[in-house]
């Protein structure tokens, strides 16, 4: 496909899966082995808001605990079950459940696989410039500025 050509409509299997899964420096690449995304809205070169089919093997997580200050995120599940963690709670979802996550309420959250089957979701965020991530567990901090991300520690120096 050219830049010029649009696309209206695609299978989300026909989306590749990207050959880079996880910008997370190590060891924190590890931690999210089994999971892999396929950026649905970068196949519409979507700006303000992308879109993932996240497919989680048994045993991984989608993330390192986190939580954004400018972007909203939201996830659906489609097939499977997965355990929702926060530092407040644990939620069983099943297929047909959502979650979100506001910007800026400082609610750190990941989703596991606890099952022995794949499990998949829809992930949708906002694409806001300046979001920072934080990490409250791990030593690990992420801004961003326009295109640009950066891993630090959370002292700031570089991974």
């Amino acid at each position: 496909m050219t830049s010029t050509q649009t696309l209206l409509a695609v299978r989300a299997l026909d989306v590749q899966e990207p050959a880079i899964q996880t910008r997370y420096p190590e060891p924190f690449a590890s931690m999210v082995r089994g999971r892999t995304k396929r950026r649905l809205g970068d196949a519409f070169d979507l700006n303000t808001f992308g879109v993932n089919l996240v497919r989680m093997a048994p045993g991984s997580v989608s993330s390192v605990p986190h939580h954004h200050s400018a972007e909203d995120e939201f996830v659906y599940v489609l097939t499977g079950t997965l355990v929702l963690a926060t530092d407040e709670s644990e939620t069983t979802l099943l297929p047909g459940m959502c979650a979100g996550f506001k910007a800026g309420t400082r609610v750190a959250h990941q989703i596991r696989n606890l099952s022995d089957a794949e499990a998949t979701f829809l992930e949708v965020g906002s694409r806001l410039d300046a979001d920072e991530v934080e990490y409250p567990f791990h030593d690990l901090a992420l801004k961003q500025d326009g295109e640009d991300w950066a891993f630090t520690h959370k002292d700031g120096k570089p991974y």
